[in-house]
């Protein structure tokens, strides 16, 4: 609790990586990216070992200039010092207000504590450590057998609002111990990404310190894995892919001022992108969002979100949409056998499922959003104050 932006709160964070460690890292797509992320990319492409990593919440260090820079890179100093080790082995993190200075003195000033109170159990206090609108903590882990060892994936994360594909305000922390061949990291962590963070959005916004980091210990006593593709792999990818997933849920569930969680699915497209596209479209709509809140089945404002998502050949005589169990649209037009009081029943339940087939091919894509609730613009308005 090192009073960083409100007294009496968990929001300094220190995880430490055993020696050896490998880690591997995807950002935000903002180019108005935070200082912490540059210096993330900076020392991850330094290659001296990552040993630590220092979390912030309540200031985001963005929009700080050469300040900002200056200040991050003394928290890894000091956290350096404290370790034993060098300041390009630490991995930084902020995450809260956008374009306030960095109360660097009171994270150096907090760092002993948090250093002091490092845990190998310690992920439920870490995971609370590094929330700032969330209304809960999120964690998930999971066990699998490889090469008939046991191999644990346990990890982390935050998010509640400006959560948008390309990564969300949001900070993930995934670890295993593992025995992957270290180059394999990268692949992984974007795979992992794209199946889960990259496939959430709660009010269209994309951060400025987005963030999503996997790490490997390489110490659970099995043969190395070479291959994503062998049989070894494919069981950790699935892991590692599963509770990055209920993590990238955990935010839309949690999502500022959320009454429900919708999956979107789209399919019968002729490729993933354009599935995606009226995916996106249907889940980023602000008309869409508050009818689900209302419980109010206006569902042409479905079809006319997957009209404008930019698939400039489509013809709207082959759609069809449902919702749940309910068969809305046929064909282009309403069912004649749909009755609003059925949509209604399926728009009043706490989990929706939405999906839209194209019959255009083959692909298909999904995508997890919420409602927009009136609390929503309370959060947001009242976020500084």
């Amino acid at each position: 609790m090192a009073g960083i932006r409100k007294a009496n709160r968990r929001d300094l964070s220190v995880i430490a990586l055993d020696e050896g460690s490998s880690v591997a890292g995807v950002f935000t797509k903002n180019r108005f990216c935070a200082a912490p992320v540059q210096i993330c990319r900076e020392h991850l492409a330094a290659g001296q070992g990552i040993r630590a990593i220092l979390v912030n919440t309540g200031n985001a260090n963005a929009g700080t200039g050469e300040d900002g820079l200056a200040r991050a890179r003394q928290s890894c100093e000091a956290l350096a010092g404290l370790m034993g080790l060098q300041p390009a082995q630490i991995l930084p993190f902020s995450t809260g207000v956008i374009m306030e200075t960095l109360p660097v003195d009171r994270i150096v000033a907090g760092l002993p504590k948090a250093v002091e109170a490092l845990r190998a159990d310690a992920w439920a206090e870490a995971a609370e450590g590094i929330m700032t609108t969330d209304t809960l903590p999120k964690a998930a882990s999971r066990q699998v057998q490889i090469g008939g060892r046991t191999v644990t994936v346990t990890g982390i994360s935050k998010g509640a609002g400006m959560i948008r594909p390309n990564m969300a305000t949001m900070l993930g922390y995934v670890a295993t111990d593992a025995h992957i061949a270290p180059e394999l990291l990268q692949g992984l962590v974007r795979d992992a990404a794209d199946a889960s963070f990259n496939r959430i959005t709660i009010d269209g916004d994309t951060s400025t310190n987005d963030s999503f980091v996997l790490i490997a210990t390489h110490k659970a006593g099995h043969a190395r894995i070479e291959s994503l593709a062998s049989p070894e792999g494919q069981v950790l990818r699935d892991a590692v892919i599963a509770v990055s997933q209920q993590l990238a849920q955990a935010i839309v569930r949690d999502g500022e001022g959320a009454t429900k969680f919708i999956t979107v699915k789209v399919e019968g497209g002729r490729d993933e992108a354009e599935c995606q596209l009226a995916a996106y479209a249907i889940a980023h709509s602000p008309l869409v969002k508050t009818a689900f809140f209302a419980s109010d089945p206006n569902l042409g404002r479905i079809l006319a979100a997957v009209g404008y998502a930019g698939i400039a050949d489509l013809d709207q005589t082959l759609i069809d949409l449902f919702l749940d169990d309910v068969h809305v649209v046929r064909q282009g037009g309403r069912h004649p056998d749909y009755r609003e009081e059925d949509g209604q029943r399926v728009m009043k339940q706490s989990e929706i499922t939405v999906r839209v087939t194209l019959h255009r091919g083959l692909a298909q894509a999904t995508v997890w959003t919420c409602d927009l609730s009136h609390d929503y613009v309370t959060i947001n308005a009242d976020y500084r104050s």
